[in-house]
């Protein structure tokens, strides 16, 4: 007979107790964390370089669903998220703290299960957990969490900095976690009638990770350095390429081609989207939660980008008259549009 798993109620070990639960374990890793976890406020010390600061929210039923993501992938997608955007500013990500608000439902064996997610993404980007909050919710799980990185001054890599004639750039490949996504769901509407159900997810593997546990692309950052190109402008990818090359347009004043054979899609992608009667592009352009890094270089560093697997040139930089525009493999030219993320959906 299978043993029930163990479930200790939040309410048997308060909130102090569940604190010194969930941080006896934190092992500092950073110098620049002179003081972590314990006291009232957490002591930094970034002598001669710039602090970079962000933050990202999710909340359950709105940017994730239980019924199909494990708690450890949850914990360890809320840390990348955060990562990659200092990533993307060709920062090093130092420290991050964490803020929880949860509801009743949730047993301790169930935070203990999201917490090693965050510590097992701690320990892969060496990042320490210095401090953050819990709070009850009565409306399910919500994350909070911030990270703080840094990079010297002449290192740093804005939105604002592309240039006419540079060469558009991305990592790795895209339309896969939106893919995943849509494979969850739909398997996860099949259990809805048929709870007897086994997930049709074979051969998926690649683009179900991409989803439930994507990774923040320091690879690239570290690639770039070697190679010794520096970005003229950067930003992850989290709302679709579409968007992030707006971004980037709007804030570097300038134009952009986006070429659709360019667009780099792995062949799960490509099969998933066939099964949903999908246009891969169209995963690629506005599916979001990919977390690649989409950076402008300048032209003369063709020859040495060109020789990379590990990103592709998708486009170059044209006039802010020209706008923003898709050339296709017919040659018709596309105004690109936005869509990001629409609270009233």
């Amino acid at each position: 007979m299978e043993e029930k798993k163990k479930h200790t109620l939040l309410s048997d070990l308060g909130e102090f107790g569940l604190i010194k639960r969930l941080t006896e374990k934190i092992q500092l890793k950073n110098e620049s964390t002179l003081k972590g976890v314990g006291d009232d406020a957490a002591v930094l010390s970034y002598p001669d370089k710039k602090i970079v600061v962000t933050t990202d929210l999710l909340t359950e039923g709105i940017h994730f669903n239980l019924m199909y993501v494990p708690l450890k992938h949850l914990g360890y997608k809320a840390v990348v998220v955060n990562l990659s955007d200092v990533f993307a500013m060709n920062a090093t990500p130092r420290q991050i703290t964490v803020s929880i608000a949860i509801s009743s439902k949730f047993s301790l064996e169930a935070i203990e299960e999201l917490y090693s997610g965050i510590h097992l993404a701690c320990e892969k980007y060496g990042v320490d957990l210095i401090g953050g909050d819990t709070t009850t919710s009565l409306t399910g799980l919500t994350i909070s969490i911030t990270a703080i990185g840094d990079a010297a001054e002449e290192d740093l890599t804005y939105r604002s900095g592309a240039k006419v004639n540079d060469l558009l750039c991305v990592s790795g490949d895209l339309g896969g976690a939106y893919m995943g996504l849509q494979l969850l769901e739909r398997e996860n509407e099949v259990f809805k009638v048929n709870p007897k159900a086994q997930p049709q997810f074979e051969g998926y593997n690649y683009i179900l990770e991409r989803q439930l546990k994507p990774e923040a692309r320091g690879d690239i950052v570290s690639l770039l350095k070697t190679l010794d190109i520096k970005p003229t402008s950067m930003i992850d990818i989290s709302d679709g390429l579409s968007s992030e090359i707006l971004h980037l347009c709007k804030n570097s004043k300038v134009g952009c081609n986006l070429y659709e054979d360019k667009v780099p899609l792995d062949l799960q992608t490509k099969k998933m989207a066939e099964e949903l009667n999908i246009n891969p592009l169209v995963a690629a352009l506005n599916g979001g939660e990919d977390y690649e890094l989409l950076f402008t270089v300048p032209l003369g560093k063709y020859d040495l980008v060109k020789k990379e697997f590990d990103f592709t040139v998708i486009g170059h930089i044209t006039p802010e008259s020209e706008g923003a525009n898709l050339v296709t493999t017919g040659g018709s030219v596309i105004p690109l549009q936005a869509q990001g993320w629409n609270p009233l959906k």
